[in-house]
């Protein structure tokens, strides 16, 4: 199943130009490194949250604007071997030199699919959320996203995954755990919903809020809610 390598991003309202351009030149290179697919995702609809927001999970000034991206990979194996070409090739490093956003506040992660449900027509807008969930609460979660994304599907989004924390290392200025601000055994849960537009997922919504499989069943949810970290972005980069 697919192996994703996520990223949230603080970047400068007036460098989303030249952030795209950094990301499209650098699309050959990760192509060449055994990346299926590369995502970058402009911040357009991602609020203030009470207790944890995207904004706080990468420290965003007031003139930053919050990036989701991933890069797709066939399997775990081959991003490990891709990471390791990253680090010892030296057009990385002449890459990293002249960044348009701050690195130290990247935060970035392994995560393993475990709901990955595809659809036809390309990406137009994305939901990105961040999600914590005890550790043995896996098959509860993956049972809960596994229905919600039946009703996603059935309202107008293309795909949704759900990948679970599996390398996700602890950073020195920002990183996942802090981001959902993790309690005990949490596990980072890195998803996003695919939509043909932006007015297909505010149509989309309305629908799915409105469904009655999405209602309180009176059963616990395997997560914090008031944890959860979500927004909607607009592709920048879709290759």
């Amino acid at each position: 199943m697919t192996y994703v390598e996520g990223f949230v991003v603080a970047v400068p309202a007036a460098n989303k130009d030249a952030y795209r351009k950094h990301a499209e030149q650098a699309l050959p290179l990760f192509k060449e490194f055994g990346v299926a697919r590369m995502v970058e995702c402009w911040g357009d609809d991602v609020p203030d949250g009470k207790v944890t927001d995207f904004k706080g999970a990468v420290q965003a000034k007031e003139d930053e604007v919050v990036v989701f991206s991933w890069f797709e990979y066939p399997s775990k194996t081959v991003r490990e071997a891709a990471v390791e070409k990253m680090m010892s090739d030296p057009r990385m490093a002449t890459m990293g030199a002249d960044m348009p956003f701050d690195g130290k506040r990247m935060i970035v992660g392994g995560f393993e699919a475990i709901v990955d449900d595809s659809g036809e027509g390309a990406m137009g807008y994305a939901d990105g959320y961040l999600v914590p969930v005890p550790a043995g609460n896996k098959e509860a979660y993956r049972a809960l996203a596994t229905k919600a994304s039946q009703v996603f599907f059935d309202h107008g989004a293309t795909r949704v995954v759900e990948a679970w924390g599996d390398d996700v290392p602890t950073g020195k200025v920002t990183d996942y755990a802090r981001a959902i601000k993790a309690e005990g055994d949490e596990v980072a849960v890195f998803s996003w919903v695919e939509w043909p537009s932006k007015e297909a997922r505010q149509e989309g919504w309305k629908k799915v809020m409105e469904d009655e499989r999405m209602k309180p069943d009176g059963s616990e949810m395997p997560f914090n809610g008031q944890r959860m970290i979500y927004g909607g972005f607009s592709p920048l980069v879709d290759a």
